[in-house]
């Protein structure tokens, strides 16, 4: 008796030192707030959960928390491990061997494998997948991955293979030192076969859905919300500290500020040019960093093009005559900084090219614009008339509008501004049924390439329908240098001379975040977050 008793009594005390303990944050001894429930504003319904599928922004951040890749990122955005723990490249960096963790597992208890990791890579570079991220694996470089694509070689033929459950070789085409942190992009995550192959499109359903992240979608209402919790299966469940995370779909920004305010959201976007305000009322909550991301407008450049759009001239005097700095200064006002180029400053080892627009002021600027238009054969006494399409946004809108004005005023252009709702907007854009169209474009991995390769003649996301062989030369002959940086930086100059975008602004996140929720990589430009690093410290 007196032995068990004392057992009893210790196995009691273990178990409320262990509960102690967990109040505490592991590593840095925070006290942890007693919920962990993250809900967050996202602008629009994402476009889908399915990771070959996923093509913005938000749809991808879901999908990072339902799905591990062989590799993560860290806060600072550099390699982690994920289901990978570790991998091996030969010389000239031509194949990779990933060596997969044997802890990892799907929410459904089977074991994660390299074999999932072939099939995910094949199913996005298959035709029939109709993925509009195919263009990403090309991206990667994998062997056979263009005559796969383009469906003149079955996907059997792209060079990854399985050599067992935990070992996942790939073979490239050319040498890339990046391509371990292009395994960290959401189309590069695993897909569960047995589950696509039972459901088809109706697997990534909350009843349906099976995957190896951190979370499990539980809950899905288009347009309303979603709902994910810890997936008890996942490797490191035991380090994760959120609960629970939502997704709330609320397109006006003000609306909601208001919610975020009322305490039903830890984390949304600051509305359009409240920036300051809100910094100095709310100095724990309002944060803005930088962000790998730009701001621009496509200008139609295909035979159906608007016929003064054709004339260098006039694209040069718009891209001129687009003051940049009451954009930054006046409107947004969260640490966005003016672009005249594709390629964000932050991008690691990118040179802007020389740049005399950048140098001008603004009057300077202004004056040649006119100059150009003029001598193009427009003017107030020959105005243009040009369609301007944008999303569903606040601050879409308030930018269209100031850029409107600023080429009504500067050249008598009459803009027509054209809203539509994300999934539209999209089929509008990539049917080239514009003049001009908004878009947005964060990088999927650290490297000029990652926007620059939207400028090749046959990129999906070339929206402009622009078409310049030397810059398609330059960027293929990128991918087989050891240090591309001159190339891209002689694409850029190109883009400045033709000009089929106009660059508005390198971006910022500025955000009110709840102060008691800690951890956000800040220092991540791309900022790829997951929610399993985040945590509530206590009032």
């Amino acid at each position: 008796m007196k032995t068990s008793s004392l057992l009893a009594m210790t196995t009691a005390l273990s178990l409320i030192a262990s509960l102690a303990l967990a109040e505490n944050h592991p590593v840095t001894n925070e006290p942890l707030a007693d919920e962990q429930v993250f809900v967050y504003r996202i602008g629009d319904e994402f476009a889908s959960i399915d990771p070959q599928l996923t093509e913005d922004i938000d749809g991808a951040a879901l999908v990072r928390d339902l799905f591990e890749g062989l590799m993560n990122q860290d806060r600072e955005g550099n390699l982690a491990p994920g289901v990978a723990t570790h991998f091996e490249a030969n010389s000239d960096n031509t194949v990779f061997t990933f060596y997969l963790r044997e802890a990892a597992k799907w929410s459904d208890g089977t074991p994660v494998t390299a074999g999932d990791f072939e099939y995910s890579w094949k199913r996005l570079a298959d035709p029939a997948t109709a993925s509009p991220y195919a263009w990403f694996i090309e991206e990667m470089g994998l062997v056979n991955v263009a005559a796969i694509v383009a469906g003149e070689m079955p996907p059997s033929e792209l060079g990854v293979k399985a050599l067992d459950d935990h070992t996942l070789e790939v073979t490239l085409s050319e040498s890339s030192n990046h391509f371990p942190l292009m395994t960290t992009s959401s189309a590069a995550l695993p897909s569960p076969k047995w589950v696509i192959d039972a459901y088809g499109a109706q697997w990534t359903k909350p009843e349906n859905i099976v995957s190896n992240g951190a979370y499990v979608l539980t809950e899905h209402v288009p347009q309303e919300r979603s709902t994910r919790i810890r997936n008890e299966m996942y490797w490191n469940n035991d380090a994760t500290i959120i609960d629970k995370v939502e997704a709330l779909v609320i397109n006006d920004e003000n609306a909601a500020l208001t919610r975020y305010l009322s305490g039903e959201l830890d984390l949304t976007e600051v509305p359009t040019g409240q920036f300051k305000k809100f910094s100095t009322s709310y100095p724990d909550e309002a944060i803005s960093f930088p962000k790998q991301c730009s701001y621009y407008y496509f200008i139609n450049m295909t035979e159906s093009a608007h016929p003064a759009l054709k004339d260098q001239r006039v694209r040069e005097a718009l891209y001129l005559a687009l003051d940049r700095s009451v954009i930054t200064d006046a409107i947004l006002q969260g640490g966005q900084t003016p672009a005249f180029t594709f390629t964000p400053d932050a991008t690691a080892g990118f040179t802007a090219p020389v740049n005399p627009a950048r140098d001008m002021t603004q009057k300077e600027r202004d004056a040649r614009a006119v100059e150009l238009f003029t001598a193009a054969g427009y003017g107030k006494d020959n105005p243009v008339e040009l369609d301007l399409l944008y999303n569903t946004s606040e601050q879409h809108q308030k930018i269209a509008i100031t850029v409107s004005q600023m080429w009504k005023q500067k050249l008598g252009v009459t803009t027509v501004l054209q809203n539509m709702e994300w999934k539209t907007f999209l089929e509008a854009r990539s049917n080239q049924e514009f003049d001009i169209g908004r878009a947005g474009w964060c990088g999927d991995y650290n490297s000029a390439s990652a926007f620059l390769d939207l400028m090749s003649s046959d990129h999906p996301y070339n929206d402009a329908g622009y078409n310049n062989p030397e810059v398609d030369r330059l960027l293929d002959e990128a991918k087989r240098l050891t240090d591309p940086s001159a190339n891209f930086t002689k694409v850029e100059q190109i883009l400045a001379t033709d000009i089929p975008i106009l660059p508005v602004t390198h971006d910022a996140g500025a955000y009110m975040m709840n102060a008691a929720l800690k951890n956000w990589p800040v220092n991540n430009v791309q900022q790829k977050w997951y929610a399993r690093e985040l945590y509530f410290t206590a009032d």
